[in-house]
């Protein structure tokens, strides 16, 4: 009994004070050692390429979630999971598929992942999302960037899933349905969104012959294109895109075959430049999907994918030959708006939507800045072209990473209780 009386005499007589602090401080050190040990990562210090400007998205209709998925770094895995697909899948159009095509880092491409500086966007796992979105059409609808898109997440779920019906519902250009799901995807080609086509002088005259038009392309404003007209009452959730079209003086001539506007059937006068006519058809499809959108359907909105010609456009020698993404300062010398170089495309065209999409009820799915990094990863010359396609993307490759983008934020999003 004295001796365990003398054990708690001494326990007692420790003083508290030092042993709090005491305490305290190993806290510290060990939190700031494994601070010190995650900035040191050599993945990150050594092999990440970052983008150091705000994102475009608009609050009133950002994406839900508290990070911005936008603002991050590439990061070059030397031991990559496996891929998501690889060149076999037939859907790929053959100038994109750079493995098939022997582009000397085509299989490089699968290992860089995209890495948010606040978050993580991880590889969407293709047999949960069909078994989530079961009894579940969606389409994409847009130009063939957004078929590229389209293409790669085809590709994903063919990998995990190979019972496959291959129909074009809603006047879709091509779609498929994974028959144990019941899921459709579908994609809707339109380059302008309105509906378009070759405009000539009527011998009678009338106004624009009257202003020395002779021959151009009409294009009414206020009406979609055929192609995709029915796929908001058909599909559950829609991806649309638009804006390369816009800015091809290749396509649409400003002084040989220009763009010439309509509104309710009559030209718009006096007449406007494209990018007048781009705020107007944007605001009229968007009022015109928001009316026949299917009861509880999601609707995105995906900014405008970067081009990387170097040294001239497509048609003028342009080249994209690097073999890693850039660095911010190389990334700013191609597509600032103040250089008012070959690529500023992406960055215009953006502040179009942001405009029109304001409010909206969209979702935007903000991908250029990401994109805007990867110099090295487009077709290039063995795109099978007489040019360099440094436009769209390999697959696999970027646009794997916008669908793990498009996955995080729908499964964000309330959908089908």
């Amino acid at each position: 009994m004295a001796a365990r009386d003398d054990h708690h005499n001494h326990v007692k007589k420790i003083p508290l004070f030092p042993l709090l602090s005491l305490l305290c401080f190993a806290s510290i050190f060990l939190v700031l050692s494994l601070s010190r040990k995650t900035s040191s990562n050599p993945l990150i210090s050594h092999q990440s390429f970052q983008f150091g400007e705000n994102p475009v998205t608009d609050p009133n209709v950002a994406l839900s979630g508290t990070c911005d998925y936008s603002d991050g770094v590439w990061i070059y895995d030397h031991e990559p999971r496996p891929a998501r697909y690889d060149g076999s899948c037939k859907e790929i159009f053959k100038g994109w598929n750079c493995i098939s095509n022997n582009k000397s880092n085509g299989w490089e491409l699968t290992k860089w992942r995209w890495k948010p500086r606040l978050c993580d966007l991880p590889l969407f796992d293709p047999v949960y999302f069909l078994d989530k979105y079961r009894n579940t059409n969606i389409g994409f609808v847009g130009d063939s960037l957004n078929r590229n898109m389209f293409v790669s997440l085809f590709c994903t779920l063919k990998r995990v899933s190979s019972e496959v019906k291959k129909w074009r519902p809603a006047g879709a250009d091509r779609g498929f349905t994974f028959l144990n799901y019941n899921l459709t995807i579908a994609y809707h080609r339109t380059n302008l969104l309105a509906s378009y086509g070759r405009w000539s002088a009527n011998a009678n005259g009338g106004m624009l012959e009257s202003l020395g038009f002779k021959e151009g392309f009409r294009v009414d404003v206020d009406v979609p294109e055929g192609t995709w007209a029915g796929a908001p009452a058909f599909h559950d959730i829609l991806i649309f895109n638009t804006g390369h079209w816009w800015w091809a003086p290749s396509k649409f001539d400003p002084v040989k075959s220009p763009m010439l506007f309509f509104k309710k059937g009559h030209p718009v006068i006096p007449p406007i430049p494209p990018d007048v006519g781009l705020d107007m058809v944007l605001k009229h499809m968007v009022l015109f999907i928001e009316k026949n959108l299917r009861p509880g359907a999601i609707k995105f909105f995906r900014t405008q994918s970067p081009r990387h010609f170097e040294g001239g456009d497509w048609n003028q020698g342009g080249t994209c030959q690097r073999l890693q993404p850039l660095s911010p300062e190389q990334v700013e010398g191609l597509f600032s708006l103040k250089n008012n170089g070959t690529n500023v495309e992406a960055r215009l065209v953006n502040r179009h939507l942001m405009k029109a999409l304001k409010r909206s009820g969209f979702h935007i799915l903000d991908i250029t800045h990401m994109s805007e990094i990867r110099a090295d990863a487009h077709p290039s010359t063995s795109g099978g072209k007489k040019h360099d396609d440094c436009m769209h993307w390999c697959l696999p490759g970027v646009t794997d990473t916008w669908n793990d983008l498009f996955v995080k934020h729908l499964n964000n999003i309330k959908f089908r209780d």
